[in-house]
């Protein structure tokens, strides 16, 4: 366990320079490499085909050599022997002792399998998270998720665990529940989505408290770039009276970035387990210098139950061109996830990334946390449907509120939209991932 007086969990990995770090990183990439291609019967086909073997790997810029995996790759796997994980499985099957599926928002479910030891892997990345966002072994953590197939917090329960800190597990209780026994215990921290953060605030409201009064301290998000959207940040630190975190993580993937207490505008790459690579969408070349938006392809390095290899996440990300004032000499990017490469579309021959227009409603005092897009065709023309709540004491305003909206969105996205307002509390309510996003033009 890190030292009372100390910021990070483990002070030589989070501060090591970065000669040094990448040393550590091409070590371990060669070692999870040759583990996936001796042990895994896919990752030695896959690779063969590709007419590559580790050995071919001598310098760290030859890892772009290696050939990415992507989730259809994932999904087709399973296909084969042995069931339900096909042989990208690199472990006995005897061996795997923890199932986790995906949630199957952009297709099949992927299953995960991890060993016991991928298992404690899963802890020491959250381990990094929590102890870097300020968890100490004097918190009373919360979780209110439904504990279930998907990885969620799952790994944030046992990490707070090993934190020090005391979990009350919320897993089966409702929303009302919730808030009355994180009342009851005088929680100090919990960990959610964005959406059901504000989700829980406004149930919290209904019920005549207020959310400031429970003495929440910290709150930990996932599953959602919310938390890294700061119009969205803002709204929820100033409706709980607490400081607000992000952190990035993935089933296939792991815990792979996360701010700190000191909140830079970006969040810290967890590089002593992974290797981020950002790769531009349309040549492919790696981007090294900050500030260009590309897809990330990334590699856990101590995962071995079912090896993650240059994986195409998918995900848009830029490196920052600051530092953070924490001393970290992990490298972040800038604003967390941008979106997805499936979800920044072209809108009227503009690219339009959907955390745009989060950004521009979560600043607008008189709306609701709820809204929806839905983007469809009519002929040649590409048509914005953006639905909203008005909180209530506002709606007199509505014709001001519009027009302003309207402008603030065509300043950010460079695009006009429809309106429809909506009753308050009438748009579909999440608990988990939020879909406020609809692309109907291809239906």
């Amino acid at each position: 366990m890190a030292k009372a007086n100390s910021i990070y969990w483990n002070p030589i990995l989070e501060t090591l320079p970065r000669e040094k770090l990448r040393a550590l990183q091409f070590k371990k990439f060669r070692r999870i490499l040759e583990w996936a291609y001796n042990n895994s019967p896919f990752y030695k086909r896959f690779y063969r085909h590709h007419g590559l073997e580790p050995g071919d790997i001598k310098t760290f810029d030859d890892i772009k050599k290696i050939p990415k995996t992507d989730k259809g790759m994932l999904r087709e796997v399973q296909k084969r022997p042995p069931f339900p994980y096909g042989d990208m499985l690199a472990v006995p099957l005897k061996d795997v002792t923890i199932f986790r599926q995906t949630s199957g928002t952009t297709g099949t479910p992927v299953y995960q399998a991890d060993t016991w030891q991928d298992w404690e892997w899963w802890a020491e990345c959250w381990s990094y998270i929590l102890y870097a966002q300020g968890y100490r072994d004097t918190d009373r953590v919360f979780l209110p998720f439904g504990y279930n197939i998907f990885v969620a917090f799952w790994a944030g329960h046992y990490a707070a665990e090993k934190v020090g800190c005391e979990v009350v597990p919320g897993g089966v209780l409702d929303t009302e529940a919730r808030i009355l026994k994180m009342q009851e215990l005088k929680c100090t921290a919990f960990m959610a989505t964005p959406t059901y953060v504000l989700g829980m605030a406004d149930t919290a409201k209904k019920m005549g408290i207020d959310p400031k009064t429970i003495g929440i301290k910290r709150i930990t998000c996932a599953g959602e770039p919310g938390a890294s959207i700061p119009a969205t940040k803002k709204r929820i630190e100033e409706t709980w009276g607490a400081k607000v975190y992000d952190h990035i993580g993935a089933t296939e993937i792991g815990a792979w970035s996360y701010m700190c207490t000191f909140q830079s505008r970006g969040l810290h790459v967890n590089e002593a387990f992974f290797l981020v690579e950002i790769e531009d969408i349309d040549t492919g070349e790696i981007i090294e210098k900050p500030g260009k938006n590309g897809k990330m392809v990334i590699t856990a390095f101590d995962r071995i139950g079912k090896p993650c290899i240059r994986f195409d996440s998918k995900d848009v990300i830029r490196w920052a061109d600051y530092k953070c004032e924490c001393g970290r000499t992990f490298r972040i990017i800038d604003g967390g996830v941008i979106g997805r490469v499936d979800d920044i579309t072209k809108v009227k021959g503009v690219l339009l990334a959907p955390t745009a227009i989060e950004e521009v409603i979560r600043s607008f005092k008189e709306l609701g946390d709820e809204y929806e897009v839905i983007v469809t065709k009519k002929g040649d023309i590409d048509d914005i449907l953006l639905k909203i709540e008005i909180r209530p004491g506002f709606e007199q305003n509505k014709d001001d509120i519009l027009a302003r909206l309207k402008d603030q969105l065509r300043v950010k996205t460079n695009l006009g939209y429809k309106m429809e307002i909506h009753p308050f509390g009438s748009l579909p309510r999440y608990e988990v991932k939020a879909k406020r996003f609809k692309d109907l033009r291809n239906h």
